[in-house]
């Protein structure tokens, strides 16, 4: 049975490579998150490193990660999901993958490895295979990183799995967002999904990024972009298959 769900979109900052001062970065939106009563929390693209391809073998995380730890710690502390973007290291391969790590209060991690690269991207990263979706209060929820929404393939298979919302972290330009905001409108009305997208707000990976997380619901029609490359987030609340209510904090 599904009740209401909270979500919120973080926009944080991001230094490069600098997973310490990231790491902090990040706890400090979760604990915000928390307090705000949100149920899941989620951040950009490779957030805890940047988006910096060069630097990802070497900043590659392992399941094991005493990072990995610490934000499992602060789900558990806070009673919170939290769903962070970082490079993973893949068994036999120097190439890792662009993953997101997937915390829950009870202790459970999870990881998502991207299924679709952007060009250039296989020079420096291998692909996931998987699909994931999770269950929270009653709703399935898919992950998508980046290029796979530009796939088709992809939201279709979230939403024959039985998908209630499509959730979106990415790193997306100042000059990129007009297009790929009509992919995101065109699945939320497709495939009869609310859309959600937490995008980065600093430049990272030579690209200027512009933030301005947004909401999409299942008509495709835009319920509300932050418009800003502020730190904060956007708070989301779903009943049923309807977007009850966006507020920007």
């Amino acid at each position: 049975m599904k009740t209401d769900l909270l979500i919120s979109l973080a926009q944080v900052p991001v230094i490069k490579g600098n997973i310490e001062a990231n790491l902090s970065n990040h706890i400090s939106l979760v604990e915000a998150s928390s307090h705000l009563g949100a149920d899941v929390v989620v951040f950009p693209e490779l957030s805890l490193t940047g988006y910096e391809l060069a630097l990802l073998e070497r900043l590659a995380f392992d399941k094991n990660s005493s990072n990995i730890l610490t934000l499992s710690e602060a789900a558990i502390q806070y009673d919170i999901t939290i769903i962070a973007g970082c490079p993973l290291s893949v068994p036999n391969s120097v190439k890792p993958t662009i993953s997101a790590v997937i915390c829950f209060p009870n202790g459970q991690v999870d990881f998502y490895s991207k299924q679709y690269l952007h060009s250039g991207e296989e020079q420096y990263c291998s692909v996931g295979g998987d699909d994931y979706l999770f269950i929270i209060k009653g709703y399935k929820i898919a992950l998508a990183i980046c290029a796979d929404f530009s796939s088709p393939a992809h939201a279709l298979k979230a939403k024959k799995a039985g998908a209630d919302l499509y959730l979106v972290s990415a790193l997306i330009s100042d000059s990129g967002f007009k297009a790929d905001a009509q992919i995101l409108s065109n699945i939320a009305v497709t495939h009869q999904l609310p859309v959600l997208l937490s995008n980065h707000i600093s430049s990272t990976g030579g690209w200027f990024v512009c933030g301005n997380n947004s909401v999409w619901g299942k008509s495709g029609k835009l319920v509300l972009a932050s418009q800003t490359k502020k730190t904060g987030v956007i708070l989301c609340s779903v009943r049923g298959e309807e977007i009850k209510e966006v507020v920007l904090r």
